[in-house]
């Protein structure tokens, strides 16, 4: 988590060439990072508001990297982790929870790699960026995988059967997906993305930590505790329909295909 950014705005301001907004209609933006329970919730909210608006196909996510550890100069500590674990864990318990089992020694130290995974898969499709994101934070959430190594994260995608496990592991070798992560964490800083998670849609409209205001309890980050002042699901519903609608009135179809740059 990204502390104290856990907000939920609104914004219709949209602006040329803005860095942050998806390129096409049928596309919602997600800013996060894998290690981020606000983000697990959001994640998992995305998919499963999607499916049961019968949305799938129509709309997809673009994935973007918000890296925590660039920010904050330090991996998201295993107290303020674990701190997490039993608040978000019952806020939506079928996104996949577990404390860390391992040795400490084993715990993911850095997400880069990982989040260098999700955009490279999108040069096979967004299809197959959405499933491995998804398979990389089940597997670090509810596994206790550590996702900073390369044979995990290659593991992971070859279980997601969505995944071509050799040209992703040519894109890992190569850092073929190293500048666009970066250029997502330069996009993000100023306060232009304000926390993990943080949606937006093409017509500019945003949404930070969708639904959920918190605060911390006896501390800050790793210190304290999170607690959930206000929780609206439904947001995710608002959020999916308007970005339907937005394709269907801009006649977009959706596509497999992914922009990668």
């Amino acid at each position: 988590m990204s502390a104290a950014h856990h907000t939920d705005t609104a914004d219709t301001g949209r602006t040329a060439d803005d860095p942050r907004l998806p390129d096409s209609d049928d596309t919602i933006v997600v800013f996060t990072d894998l290690n981020c329970s606000f983000a697990h919730v959001a994640v998992h909210r995305l998919h499963e508001t999607r499916r049961r608006l019968g949305l799938e196909g129509r709309v997809w996510f673009d994935f973007r990297a918000f890296p925590l550890e660039l920010f904050n100069r330090e991996v998201n500590a295993r107290p303020g982790v674990d701190s997490e674990i039993s608040v978000l864990g019952a806020v939506e318990p079928d996104a996949g929870w577990r404390l860390w089992q391992g040795p400490d020694w084993t715990y993911p130290v850095t997400t880069l790699p990982a989040l260098e995974a999700v955009h490279a898969a999108k040069a096979q499709s967004w299809h197959a960026s959405e499933q491995l994101d998804r398979a990389l934070r089940r597997a670090f959430w509810a596994e206790g995988r550590c996702i900073s190594l390369r044979h995990v994260i290659l593991d992971v995608a070859g279980g997601t059967g969505a995944v071509d496990v050799d040209r992703l592991a040519g894109a890992l070798d190569t850092g073929s997906a190293r500048a666009a992560v970066m250029a997502q964490y330069e996009a993000s800083r100023d306060d232009r993305v304000t926390c993990s998670p943080h949606i937006f849609l093409r017509d500019g409209s945003h949404s930070a930590n969708p639904g959920i205001t918190a605060r911390w309890i006896g501390g800050g980050f790793g210190t304290g505790y999170p607690y959930i002042e206000e929780d609206r699901p439904q947001i995710y519903e608002d959020l999916l329909t308007r970005a339907a609608k937005h394709s269907a009135s801009a006649g977009t179809v959706g596509s497999p295909a992914a922009p990668v740059g």
